[in-house]
């Protein structure tokens, strides 16, 4: 049993009563171990970050698992990225586009898919088909307070990289599983890409034009709120280890994610117990107008969500007996009109350019916005004055932009501290100074393709 892990529990036999006590207690953890003896930090470490002094074993790839880890990283966790060592990440050849090398790397570049979710990590090639390999884990196990995995279940044991196995290596690890369909169930041994899911559970029904087919998000969605999923819970898992002192195993999966984000769709049929109303496109249901309309030169969007802001948008579009009209007086009214609403609204719109409609709508109070598409949303000046898109100088790459994390604090920054390593970049940082491995150690696994 470790320093910190008996120091927590003497602690945890206080009972803290209260969340000061509680943090007290975190408190005198961390400053009576130092955390640990840590590789070189990450720049912005200056002690305000959340999740500073928390080390992560990152065994994922390509989004949902990636996107959790980066997530943890922005925080301020000390993320660990274990690819193969020679291929790596499966999204490093998910290009073009790339980011061109400007030294003297061979291959075309780093993938734009790959630099979108592994900044704030420290990448290490390793294969651990090699015993030696799984001996490193096992050791870096002992190092860290959390392993993010995407692996079928059961792949991993025989490996002894399952949880059952490292759990007795580190009891406080919090080990994140994130698969398709689960540990458990019929489906869970099917392998599944976010579109799979987006079909088997529902999304793609509900999204596309209203006479049109289901189509997919332009994201890979699920991916995405399955990663966010993942870390809250291995951040809640991380002050439950505070109580108890125990690790634990998460079990998440992208068809439980896709469910819940089903929400008030999901809520509706169930209380209902009718089948729902299908795909709306920009539309909504139950409110009209609320959709997108074709301008002279693109779409605008407008939002009149009670009939006051029906008002509204008709004086500015200048028609204001329209919300005189019997046929939209109100929203129930508008619901049974929606043909032709729509279709004066349409007509109206399509006499001026989007900017026009933005400056006359300015200031109105109208819900009103612009359909944009990814270039303009990344030079819109509100993404601009939040910080959204970053400068980062990439060390094979050059000079390179990010997208930023979303997430302010009053007390803390984080952002991209790093860029995203190149494979194996930190390889003999992470064995030399967490594992204590000599030089002629690491040349020598270096030489039998355990390491890269």
């Amino acid at each position: 049993m470790n320093a910190t892990f008996k120091l927590q529990r003497a602690l945890i036999a206080q009972r803290p009563t209260s969340l000061r006590q509680l943090t007290k207690s975190t408190s005198i953890i961390r400053h009576t171990t130092q955390w640990r003896s840590y590789s070189t930090p990450l720049p912005g470490g200056d002690g305000t970050l959340p999740l500073q002094g928390i080390r992560v074993l990152d065994m994922t790839r390509v989004l949902a698992g990636p996107y959790c880890t980066q997530i943890l990283g922005d925080l301020g966790a000390d993320v660990i990225k274990v690819e193969h060592p020679t291929r790596g990440d499966d999204t490093r050849a998910w290009g073009p586009p790339h980011a061109e090398y400007t030294d003297d790397s061979e291959g075309p570049g780093e993938s734009a898919y790959y630099l979108a979710v592994n900044r704030n990590k420290k990448s290490v090639g390793l294969s651990f088909q090699h015993k030696s390999g799984v001996e490193i884990l096992h050791k870096l196990v002992k190092e860290c307070d959390v392993l993010v995995e995407n692996y079928l279940p059961g792949s991993l044991k025989k490996y002894n990289m399952d949880y059952e196995t490292l759990r007795e290596i580190n009891p406080s690890l919090i080990y994140a599983s994130i698969t398709g369909y689960g540990q458990t169930g019929p489906y869970s041994n099917r392998a599944g890409y976010d579109v799979m899911v987006e079909a088997e559970f529902g999304l793609m029904h509900i999204t596309g034009s209203r006479d049109g087919d289901p189509v997919k998000v332009g994201v890979a969605v699920t991916d995405l709120t399955t990663g966010l999923y993942t870390s809250n819970a291995v951040m809640a898992a991380l002050l439950a280890r505070v109580r108890t002192g125990k690790g634990q195993h998460i079990d998440a999966c992208l068809s439980d994610c896709q469910v819940a984000t089903l929400a008030n769709i999901a809520s509706s049929a169930l209380i209902s117990g009718k089948k729902d109303s299908g795909r709306w496109g920009t539309e909504h249901p139950s409110i009209v107008p609320y959709r997108s309309y074709s301008t002279l030169d693109g779409d605008i969007l407008f939002g009149g969500g009670n009939d006051r802001l029906f008002g509204v948008l008709c004086d500015r579009l200048g028609h204001p007996e329209w919300k005189e009209d019997p046929r939209f007086l109100t929203n129930s009214d508008r619901v049974k009109h929606r043909a032709e609403i729509d279709g004066l609204i349409e007509n109206r719109v399509k006499e001026k350019t989007t900017q026009q409609w933005l400056e006359i709508m300015e200031g109105s109070g109208m819900p009103y916005a612009a359909v944009n598409d990814i270039q303009g949303t990344l030079n819109h000046e509100h993404v601009l004055a939040r910080g959204m898109v970053v400068d980062v100088n990439h060390p094979a790459c050059g000079p390179i932009k990010l997208v930023n994390t979303p997430i302010k604090y009053s007390h803390a920054t984080p952002g991209v501290r790093t860029p995203p390593p190149t494979l194996g970049q930190h390889t003999d940082e992470i064995l030399g100074e967490i594992l204590q491995y000599s030089g002629k150690e690491i040349a020598q696994l270096k030489t039998d393709g355990v390491v890269s």
